[in-house]
């Protein structure tokens, strides 16, 4: 079965991008949280991967 790619409905701090890619990548989201942070914090790269996530990603199906 292939793994699909979602925003989380409960691992959510903002949006859930950060929580569904931390499932996805099996993961602990505070990992990824750090990720993007320090992607923000060094030339902007963080807040641009985040933004396009956050209106490409879909929401996940409710189980």
């Amino acid at each position: 079965m292939m793994k699909k790619l979602y925003k989380s409905r409960t691992d959510r701090k903002i949006n859930g991008v950060c929580g569904g890619i931390a499932r996805y990548l099996d993961v602990d989201s505070t990992i990824v949280r750090v990720i993007f942070g320090i992607g923000i914090l060094f030339g902007f790269a963080g807040l641009w991967a985040y933004l396009i996530c956050l209106l490409i990603m879909p929401e996940e199906p409710i189980a």
